[in-house]
């Protein structure tokens, strides 16, 4: 299935002074991950809201504080898929320490495919045919498929 990472730089503001990392920053660590990656595969989240009225909406989340991060850490945000449903999506979420390796953070996800009413709404639709193949057939990106954490999420036939 599915892997993206990315690195990041711990902004001033994102954890306490012994590096403790404040959970909304954990969740929007992986949510900018994942943007990254649907915008790497052709669908951008904010263009899919404005132009295809859907988007993909949280359904669950569950992350785990392990270790620090502090201030200018260089962190490695992974997304792996591990289910692609008619109508969600399924990662396993982990950050490490970019310099030494210690992992910081580990979780998980659902999100919800959805369709953005004209009253505001929210009504789940099925995942596009075309945006599942992107997403099965990711591993053809060179940077996709040689991760600085390949070996913790094994490709899965």
């Amino acid at each position: 299935m599915a892997m993206y990472w990315r690195e990041i730089s711990v902004p001033w503001g994102e954890s306490d002074p012994f590096g403790l990392v404040y959970y909304p920053r954990i969740v929007a660590w992986f949510n900018d991950t994942e943007h990254d990656l649907f915008r790497t595969i052709g669908y951008p989240i904010d263009e899919m809201i404005r132009n295809t009225r859907t988007t993909f909406v949280m359904g669950e989340i569950h992350f785990r504080f392990i270790g620090p991060a502090a201030y200018g850490d260089r962190v490695t945000t992974t997304v792996m898929l591990t289910d692609l449903g008619e109508r969600t999506l399924k990662w396993n979420c982990r950050a490490k320490n970019a310099t030494t390796g210690a992992l910081v953070t580990e979780g998980r996800a659902t999100r919800v495919y959805a369709r953005i009413n004209e009253d505001g709404t929210l009504t789940s639709a099925r995942i596009p045919d075309e945006m599942r193949r992107a997403l099965t057939e990711m591993d053809s990106l060179s940077h996709l498929s040689r991760g600085p954490l390949e070996t913790e999420y094994p490709k899965q036939e």
